[in-house]
């Protein structure tokens, strides 16, 4: 089976170190073609190797990942970015469907992101990029897209066109303007993490509504919403005096 081809990129020695030992070790399918701790040793060593895939670190001193991925010209490669904390970039980086390591690496988060990687036949990484900019911009809008995988691959999708999220164990349902469903494998607090900065809000355990698609609030039965698709979704008790201040707002 022929190999992945991957460099590191990573400024500290040790982490950089480490990682290599844990690719060689434990996920063989991966071949270290190079490694950097400068990010512009970086894009001369991605641009003569053309790696399958780069383990980038987001917090490096001069010019950080994000800025890095900027200076290249191509990108057509995965990216698993590789952090020391729980980033502020996190979230966006879950938008845009990439991968991402928290150090100290753990062997099974590495060998799962690894795994994920051989299922991925079309890297999308420009596509998801453009939405990582816009996630990490301050200015929320609902104009942004959110990157959603599906048994096909990647569905890159336009966050007004969500009318409601509905969790079911395991999986989520998602309910679109135009009265198309999706269901994929991702939990309902995934999607609340990601879009309550889009104004969303999850009335329910099993519920996440866009805010701008209520069309009124019924007090009867305890309290519940009407979307705009004309579905009834309930207010739990302990979320309603939080959701009548936000809707009044």
């Amino acid at each position: 089976m022929e190999k992945i081809k991957a460099i590191i990129i990573d400024d500290e020695l040790s982490s950089l170190q480490n990682l290599q030992q844990k690719l060689a070790e434990f996920c063989p399918a991966i071949l270290v073609a190079a490694t950097a701790q400068k990010p512009e040793d970086a894009i001369l060593l991605i641009n003569y190797h053309k790696p399958d895939v780069i383990f980038l670190d987001i917090e490096m001193p001069k010019m950080s990942g994000f800025r890095m991925l900027e200076e290249l010209k191509e990108v057509e490669f995965e990216i698993i970015f590789t952090t020391a904390y729980n980033h502020y970039a996190i979230e966006a980086i879950r938008i845009a469907a990439f991968d991402y390591l928290l150090k100290p690496i753990a062997i099974k988060d590495l060998q799962q992101a690894v795994e994920r990687l051989n299922k991925i036949h079309n890297y999308q990484t420009k596509e998801k990029i453009d939405i990582l900019k816009s996630s990490l911009n301050d200015k929320k809008s609902q104009d942004d897209k959110i990157a959603i995988s599906t048994t096909e691959g990647l569905e890159f999708i336009p966050i007004k066109n969500i009318l409601h999220i509905e969790s079911n164990s395991n999986y989520s349902k998602i309910y679109f303007q135009d009265n198309h469903t999706l269901t994929v494998t991702k939990l309902l607090k995934d999607f609340e993490d990601m879009l309550v900065p889009y104004h969303f809000y999850r009335v329910h355990n099993s519920h996440l509504i866009n805010l701008n698609y209520i069309q009124k609030y019924l007090r009867s039965n305890g309290g519940r919403v009407m979307m705009q698709d004309g579905t009834e979704i309930e207010v739990a008790r302990r979320k309603k005096d939080e959701f009548l201040k936000m809707i009044a707002g």
